[in-house]
């Protein structure tokens, strides 16, 4: 039922609500109705702006992807500064705790969600994928810079971290694992291949 009164950003409230059910219930509770309760609009508002659920929940995740495009930046222009350790610890904490870590099981979860995704992005799980781009650009960096071997294979450390830093924050309802526990990690896989003074 009209209201009268014009919703702003309806696309941008959605997504913030779908991210905060899938951050607090997982996504067994993400559904359109769910959505639409936790954005205090009606249902009908979301199939007004998307051909059904799962071409939602595609943007949706789409849309948390390119949020880490600032992030990527900002990790790469790191290089040369602080630590390699440092720099890839901050970048994995800030990875997986954000709504990352809840989007893998969320794709994982719906098959029509992967289908749909996999129109857009080829290979991979989104979100892993695009952190995996990001470690391996900043990785490529810091070896032109001297800082890490020459010989060191970056496309493999890449996906090494992200896959040990998805471990680390893979339980939802656990306790947040502490920065020194993901540095430890972080020396654990690149150890043999830092060049630093």
């Amino acid at each position: 039922m009209p209201t009268g009164i014009a919703i702003r950003d309806v696309r941008e409230q959605l997504f913030d609500a779908a991210e905060r059910i899938l951050l607090r219930d997982g996504p067994e509770a993400l559904t359109s109705r769910a959505v639409t309760t936790e954005a205090g609009v009606a249902k009908g508002v979301l199939h007004r702006h998307f051909a059904d659920f799962d071409a939602f929940l595609a943007e949706f995740v789409l849309d948390r992807i390119h949020r880490m495009d600032p992030q990527a930046a900002a990790l790469r222009e790191s290089a040369g500064t602080g630590t390699v350790a440092g720099n890839l610890t901050d970048a994995l904490i800030a990875v997986f705790g954000s709504v990352a870590v809840a989007i893998v099981p969320l794709i994982t979860f719906r098959d029509e969600l992967r289908d749909r995704l996999r129109e857009t992005w080829p290979a991979g799980v989104p979100v892993l994928t695009d952190a995996c781009i990001m470690i391996a650009s900043y990785l490529t960096a810091e070896q032109e810079l001297g800082r890490i071997a020459a010989d060191a294979e970056v496309d493999m450390l890449a996906p090494m971290l992200i896959g040990a830093g998805h471990l680390l924050f893979a339980d939802r309802k656990g306790p947040t694992p502490a920065a020194e526990a993901v540095h430890k990690t972080v020396t654990s896989v690149i150890g043999g291949v830092v060049r630093e003074a």
